[in-house]
């Protein structure tokens, strides 16, 4: 197996990120694995009470909906912060080491572009939904408690892929 020091974030190996963290990955996910439960309980018991009655339940795809991106979200920041993100490896490994450390840095440059944005405008939006007291249609329930999520876990991203920029740019330039 190839020295972990000689290998760039695009070159480490799947499920290796946990070396350098200082909060356990298993936090992630677990917490996608219960949503994903969640997900699936919600679904079996609309499946069978609309079998058995003909009735669906109305909270289902609202509460899966939110679920579904809690879920989408916690698995991002669990995938940056194991190397398991979604990346163009074909062309970056076969790239000499300082071309892929500046391809490295700029993808790190690209998702807190992005991530900085979710998280600004998603506080807006949810400082707006619950400034005017928005609720949802289908169960009318406050919308900021599903759009809180957004900018809450953008900060648990952004803080995955900082570290894990700090571990493989900053400490293998030096």
């Amino acid at each position: 197996m190839p020295d972990p020091e000689d290998l760039s974030p695009t070159r480490q190996p799947s499920g290796t990120g946990d070396e350098h963290t200082v909060v356990p990955v298993r936090i992630e996910e677990a917490l996608g694995a219960a949503a994903m439960a969640l997900i699936c309980l919600i679904s079996m018991g609309n499946v069978i009470a609309r079998y058995a009655t003909s009735v669906s339940f109305a909270f289902t795809e609202e509460y899966s909906v939110f679920l579904l991106v809690f879920m989408t979200f916690v698995g991002a920041s669990a995938a940056f912060a194991t190397g398991d993100h979604i990346r163009i490896a074909f062309f970056v490994d076969r790239m000499p080491p300082r071309l892929r450390w500046l391809c490295d840095a700029v993808s790190l440059l690209a998702v807190t572009l992005m991530f900085a944005l979710i998280l600004w405008y998603g506080a807006r939006v949810t400082y707006d939904e619950w400034y005017w007291g928005e609720t949802t249609p289908g169960l009318g329930n406050p919308a900021w408690i599903y759009t809180i999520w957004m900018p809450i876990l953008s900060v648990a991203i952004l803080a995955r892929a900082w570290g894990r920029g700090w571990a493989y740019l900053v400490r293998r330039r030096g």
